[in-house]
Order: C-alpha cells, then sequence, then structure tokens
C-alpha cells in the first residue's frame, strides 16, 4: 500500500516545476534587496539543511559570503548586533515556526534586510518579510518533509541565481532537475534498505554542495526509522569519529557526479569498507560506485544542482527501510509538522 510520503515523494517534479516558475521572476526583486550585502541564513531542521546546500551555493557560484545565524542568540540571549549590512533569509516550511518569526523579527530590529523562504504564502514569516520567495510544493500532510524540502532548495538556487551576472548555465542545470527527479523515482533502493536493516549503527556523509543532502538524509534516518545515525561533513568523519567505524556498521555516502570533493569521498568508500564497515553509495560516478559495496543511482546533474536530485533517492530509502521495520513513515513517533523548539518559552 503507498504510503503518503511515498506519494509526496512522487510529486516533487511538478512541484519543482511550480515553484521554478514562481520564483525566477523574482530574481531582479532578490538582487536589489541583496545588493551586496552579505547573506545569513535563519533557520531549524529540514530547513537548516536546505540552507546549508544555499550557503555554499552562494559561496561556490556566486562569491557572496553567506553563514548561519544562531537563533538563541536572538530568543534567549537578546544580543543586540549590527546586521545593517546584512540580508537575513529566513526558511520555515510553514512559515509559522515561532523561533524562526522571532529571530527574523529581531534581525529586522537589527537593520537587517529580511527575506522569508516558506511553503504557506499567508503565513506569519511570509508576512512580516520585506521580500518573501513562497514554494509551490503544494500541502504536505506527511509528517517528514519531502517536497517542502526539495521546492526550499529551489529557492536557494534562484537566490544564488538571482546574484549571477549570467544564470543562463543554473538556468539550464535547473531546468533539467524535474526530469532527473523523475527518472530517480524509479531506480531500485532495496539492497540500500538491505544493509541499513541490517546495521547496528550508521553514518552518513557527504561534504561541499552536498552536504545538505548528507544531513538532511541523516535526520529523516533517524526521525522516521528511530534508528542510531550520525551526519557527519566527510572532513569530520576523518577528524576522530572514523575510529570507530567496525563490522556492523553500515556508511551511506553521497556524492555528485563531478566535482573537487567526488575522489576523496571514493577514497573515504575504501577507508570505510577497510575498517568493516558496509559502504552503501549514492550518486558519484563509475569510480565511486566500484568503491561501495551497494550503489545506487544519483542524478546525471552537474554539482550545483546535483543535490536537488539526489535526495530523492535518500527519501525513497527512508520510506522504505521504515516500512521493513514495521514503522509508520507519515506519523513518526514523536513528531510534529510544525515545531515548537521552546515550548514553554
Amino acid at each position: 500500500m503507498s504510503t503518503q510520503m511515498a506519494r509526496e515523494i512522487a510529486e516533487q517534479p511538478d512541484a519543482v516545476r511550480r515553484t521554478l516558475a514562481a520564483l525566477r521572476p523574482r530574481r531582479d526583486a532578490v538582487r536589489s534587496l541583496v545588493a551586496g550585502r552579505r547573506v545569513l541564513f535563519a533557520a531549524r531542521g529540514s530547513s537548516d539543511n536546505a540552507a546549508i546546500y544555499g550557503r555554499y551555493l552562494l559561496e561556490t557560484r556566486a562569491g557572496v559570503a553567506g553563514g548561519l545565524v544562531s537563533p538563541s542568540v536572538a530568543t534567549h540571549y537578546r544580543s543586540r548586533l549590527d546586521l545593517s549590512d546584512a540580508v537575513v533569509v529566513s526558511v520555515s516550511q510553514s512559515g509559522a515556526t515561532e523561533e524562526i518569526v522571532a529571530t527574523q523579527a529581531w534581525a529586522r530590529e537589527c537593520g537587517a534586510a529580511t527575506l522569508a523562504v516558506a511553503n504557506v504564502a499567508d503565513s506569519p514569516l511570509v508576512d512580516a518579510a520585506d521580500l518573501a520567495l513562497v514554494t509551490q510544493a503544494g500541502p504536505e500532510v506527511a509528517v517528514p518533509a519531502t517536497k517542502t524540502y526539495l521546492t526550499q532548495m529551489v529557492a536557494m538556487a534562484v537566490l544564488a541565481g538571482a546574484l549571477l551576472d549570467d544564470p543562463e548555465e543554473l538556468d539550464a542545470e535547473l531546468d533539467r532537475v524535474p526530469g532527473e527527479i523523475e527518472r530517480l523515482l524509479e531506480v531500485d533502493v532495496a539492497a540500500a534498505v538491505e544493509v541499513l536493516q541490517g546495521a547496528d549503527y550508521a553514518v552518513v556523509s557527504g561534504r561541499g554542495l552536498m552536504m545538505g543532502t548528507a544531513l538532511e538524509t541523516a535526520l529523516k534516518l533517524e526521525e522516521t526509522c528511530l534508528r542510531p545515525v550520525r551526519g557527519y561533513s566527510y572532513a569530520d568523519l576523518r577528524h576522530g569519529p572514523i575510529s570507530v567505524v567496525t563490522e556492523g556498521m553500515a556508511a551511506l555516502l553521497v556524492a555528485a557526479p563531478d566535482g573537487p570533493l567526488l575522489e576523496p569521498l571514493t577514497d573515504l568508500a575504501t577507508d570505510l569498507a577497510g575498517r568493516g564497515a558496509r559502504v552503501v553509495g549514492l550518486g558519484g560516478d563509475a569510480a565511486f560506485a566500484r568503491a561501495c559495496a551497494v550503489h545506487v543511482p544519483g542524478p546525471d546533474l552537474t554539482e550545483a544542482v546535483a543535490p536537488l536530485g539526489a535526495i530523492v533517492p535518500g527519501q525513497r530509502i527512508v520510506e522504505g527501510l521504515t516500512l521493513a521495520l514495521g514503522l509508520d513513515p507519515d506519523n513518526p513517533r514523536g513528531l510534529a509538522k510544525v515545531t515548537s523548539t521552546d515550548p514553554h518559552s
């Protein structure tokens, strides 16, 4: 029986098309709002992972410095910073996460321009922002974010494209994303599910532009499958945690098909296998696939937009593993669609 999560995963090609059509005309307004300012992102959970992709894309493609705001600085420490040289991009799927709404208000008080990214047009976050990029995922019923997360990444790509002198190359790649997602909806993830189901513990790793995708996949595995999973930057994994990799552990590595980090991730796959881990590779190239015990095809997209495609097999692995464990992927235990980070504050 098809789950709501699976149905919403399958809706993503059209959700991407709608979001591109709605947000591309807003690029001139985005360019005017940023106008030489640094860009800071405020987000939590899955939205934070989309923001990580946005930051990497801005810095590697648009040459614009980015960073992540710590919402507690606004909501608990109540610090007053000079943000007059910044645009704060507040990212929330519902547009109603109280902490992010409060952080956006704080940023404005500190002198920042504000840009909201949300999936709900009449939400508090959108209403209070100087400019909004409203994604077009449509209503999302399953608790785990799938199409709302992916369309947030589309918004990040539109933001970066607005700051490019010539966005033609990026636009051409973005136009290919829906078709690649449709292809990836059909790839076989059963072997990957089997490896993760049999593992005592799992790590998920990527780096650079794929980092957000790795962290999002790890988050979904942990919150939906209720299994111990850690998401690491490839570099952080190398800096100590790799020493505990042993037999019985699974490692899911997420790679783009090109870019400067593909070869290091291939080397990491070989290293982890040598330490006894069962390595599942997602994406990459032929050499990367050979280094992994199980390989799941990824998108045939350049590194800049590969994260938009690569998350889809990751989502399907999560949905498949949740069912294999006898759990409900639509309603993970202890989670709600709109998160209140500090329910008693």
